[in-house]
């Protein structure tokens, strides 16, 4: 079919199309870059001073560290199951491999409220492992324990979720060829599978580190809010609010925003070689077919 080189593909009017840029740019400006700009200014209105106060007071630190410590544990624990599952769903055929993936889907369908009382329910005082737990002597509600636990939940799904399309679109010729080559399991994984998914597994790490030092709605139901023992950052900045002590909440705040704002960086940067992996992926099957 010949087309007509004088007949250009019909687009939106350019009214149209600026129009729809401003309103998007406006709501960008509104309700993410404003809210930012406000945190910040708002964090530094009465100097350096008290800003640096706010943040080295010990409760505050007690509560940083107590969110490096649940996000250092939560991560690791979540990569490893993160490419357990991968590996599982995207290699194998298996009977319940459908409930896995739902399952692994759990957390974004479940408020973080509802995760953490559900380990209330299991651990409390008065749940089902409650009382052995009294008898032993060890605490896992209103304790870090709890809070590790709960940050695990509402973070499991963001390496798996960013790894399984990729492993699948990937295939597993390369693996088999290496394995008709004589490489063991270890090998194969250091030399062909890892370095495919590094930038996707780095990706995945970074989202879900971000949001275990975010966590509030399961982190404050389980963590009984024991001011320096188990606030985290987010339970800590909503203490100080509710004091009326705005510099230092919002002083507490700046830092989230900051993780955030490093968050998206990364993010970006990665986006790019998340899209590579996919178009060799894509490549290789292109020609296999």
């Amino acid at each position: 079919m010949r087309t007509d080189p004088e007949v250009r593909p019909t687009t939106e009017p350019r009214v149209l199309r600026y129009g729809l840029i401003a309103v998007a740019v406006a709501f960008l400006s509104l309700f993410v870059v404003m809210p930012l700009i406000a945190v910040f200014a708002q964090a530094l209105e009465k100097g350096w001073s008290v800003y640096w106060a706010a943040i080295t007071e010990p409760d505050a630190l007690a509560a940083i560290r107590l969110t490096l410590v649940a996000t250092g544990i939560a991560v690791p624990l979540n990569l490893v199951f993160g490419l357990a599952a991968a590996w599982a769903i995207a290699r194998f055929q298996f009977r319940g491999k459908n409930v896995l993936i739902t399952l692994i889907d759990l957390p974004f369908a479940v408020s973080p409220v509802i995760a953490g009382l559900i380990y209330v329910l299991i651990f409390g005082a008065q749940g089902w492992f409650g009382p052995w737990l009294d008898r032993h002597d060890f605490k896992i509600i209103f304790a870090v324990p709890g809070i590790v636990l709960a940050t695990v939940f509402v973070t499991f799904p963001f390496v798996a979720r960013e790894l399984i399309p990729l492993m699948q679109a990937q295939g597993t010729e390369e693996e088999e060829a290496a394995l008709v080559l004589g490489a063991g399991g270890w090998q194969i994984f250091r030399r062909v599978t890892l370095p495919n998914i590094k930038w996707s597994l780095l990706y995945g790490v970074i989202l879900c580190a971000a949001r275990a030092m975010g966590e509030f709605g399961a982190v404050s139901v389980v963590s009984g809010h024991i001011r320096g023992e188990t606030n985290t950052m987010p339970l800590h900045v909503e203490i100080l609010y509710n004091e009326y002590n705005f510099a230092a909440a919002f002083a507490v705040a700046s830092l989230l925003a900051l993780v955030a704002l490093v968050t998206l960086g990364a993010k970006r940067l990665l986006e790019r070689k998340v899209r590579q992996d996919y178009a060799e992926a894509a490549a290789t099957v292109g020609l296999e077919g």
